[in-house]
């Protein structure tokens, strides 16, 4: 089973990428984030053409998350039942579904724009938030269920999860209050913590680059290897056994018109 999460940054703008990829890589489940897609415009069809059905939650703003699933897809959950309002607007951030028996979640944390903006606060409690629904789950679905929270975090828990930590001196995703709020998430039970797991670069086994999963458009980020890890896969003990490898797809993120992010894959038992 080949689960995976893939900021498309405009569902639009990437749709031949996506049904390309889907084709070339065959995953499962694709947990997707920024879809900058109404329900209209969501591409249900063209999904299904290729075994695929779909759950979308957007409004065609600058938001939207969707899960998609030739494994099945139950217990839709659009939206976190805590998630705080920005400008009076709870966007569409969050959507959970359970595939072939497995509780998923895609996320699209708040950017935080930078610290100490009001931006960067409701990055915090929508993470609290996170952590609220995931205490919640794990009390309803019980401790042996294989659960994920996979997405786009705009977090990079480490300081070697981003080009060159000096650079970011200040800045938002790799703060103190961020990296705090991402831990309090993982360990919300602490008797079974969530694992964030590391991937390796590519789809090579013998790749020992960074494993960086967005890099910035402007002043060839890509080609400089100036990236972030900030696509991150946090799962608990069940599921990640499951896991046999966790790697970065680089090759999606070349060519004309890619994303700014780069699909996380976790190939599992």
């Amino acid at each position: 089973m080949r689960i995976a999460t893939w900021n498309l940054n405009s569902v639009k703008a990437r749709l031949p990428r996506l049904l390309s990829w889907l084709e070339l890589r065959e995953p499962d489940v694709l947990l997707v984030q920024e879809t900058k897609a109404t329900e209209e415009s969501w591409p249900a069809a063209e999904l299904q053409a290729q075994g695929y059905e779909s759950a979308h939650l957007g409004n065609g703003r600058w938001n939207g998350v969707a899960i998609l699933s030739r494994v099945g897809l139950a217990d839709i959950t659009r939206g976190l039942p805590a998630q705080p309002a920005f400008d009076g607007a709870v966007e569409d951030r969050a959507i959970g579904a359970t595939c072939a028996g497995i509780r998923l979640w895609s996320l699209y944390v708040p950017n935080g724009r930078t610290v100490g903006h009001q931006h960067f606060d409701y990055k915090l409690r929508f993470l609290d938030a996170v952590r609220a629904q995931l205490v919640a789950e794990r009390t309803a679905l019980g401790a042996g269920t294989p659960f994920g929270l996979l997405g786009d975090f705009n977090v990079a828990p480490n300081d070697d999860d981003v080009w060159d930590i000096v650079a970011f001196a200040g800045s938002t995703h790799v703060s103190a209050p961020e990296r705090a709020a991402l831990a309090a998430i993982q360990q919300a039970d602490r008797k079974a913590p969530l694992v964030d797991l590391r991937p390796r670069a590519s789809i090579d086994p013998e790749d020992a680059r960074p494993p960086y999963t967005f890099w910035e458009m402007r002043m060839l980020g890509f080609q400089k290897g100036r990236g972030m890890r900030i696509d991150l896969a946090l799962v608990n003990d069940p599921l990640a056994q499951r896991v046999r490898s966790t790697w970065v797809d680089r090759d999606a993120r070349r060519g004309e018109g890619p994303s700014d992010h780069a699909p996380l894959v976790l190939d599992l038992d």
